[in-house]
């Protein structure tokens, strides 16, 4: 992984976020956590990394605003939600069904969820990463946190 095409950075839109409830708030946090220790992001514009990335919902579009590390501006990127909908709606789906079942259901039954849930986040990761395709360049881990942060300002959005 080189130095310079890397996040050091992230922020969350605050005007995008609200409330939130615990484990999606703990997911949040992880994948924050994850994503800067290790993540491979060049974008496509001119700038030199690392960079500093900020994360927002403005007119239900999913913005990308890439700075450098003093925050001097690289390139905002805007992306439609449209496409990221329904398996958002679906990740959001399965995770409550999770979420219940490790309360009390039976350990093959979590098992089997949890499968599901890593396949349908695997899906919404591979996803995120075609549409940044030419725009930023990111490998598989990197957008699977990407994915789980957007997914973290589209339920806030929502609410």
């Amino acid at each position: 992984m080189s130095e310079t095409h890397r996040i050091v950075r992230i922020d969350l839109d605050a005007p995008s976020m609200g409330p939130g409830d615990v484990n999606a708030d703990h997911e949040r946090r992880v994948a924050i956590a994850d994503l800067l220790e290790g993540n491979s992001f060049k974008p496509s514009a001119e700038g030199e990394g690392p960079f500093a990335l900020r994360l927002a919902i403005e007119d239900d579009r999913l913005v990308f605003d890439v700075r450098q590390e003093d925050d001097s501006p690289v390139h905002a990127f805007v992306f439609a939600l449209g496409p990221l909908r329904r398996i958002i709606k679906d990740y959001f789906l399965i995770c409550e069904s999770y979420y219940e079942a490790v309360r009390d259901a039976p350990l093959a039954q979590i098992e089997a969820i949890d499968m599901g849930r890593r396949g349908v986040h695997n899906e919404g990761s591979s996803l995120l990463r075609d549409r940044l395709s030419g725009k930023i360049e990111v490998d598989f881990d990197t957008s699977r946190r990407l994915f789980t942060l957007i997914c973290a300002l589209h339920r806030r959005a929502a609410t």
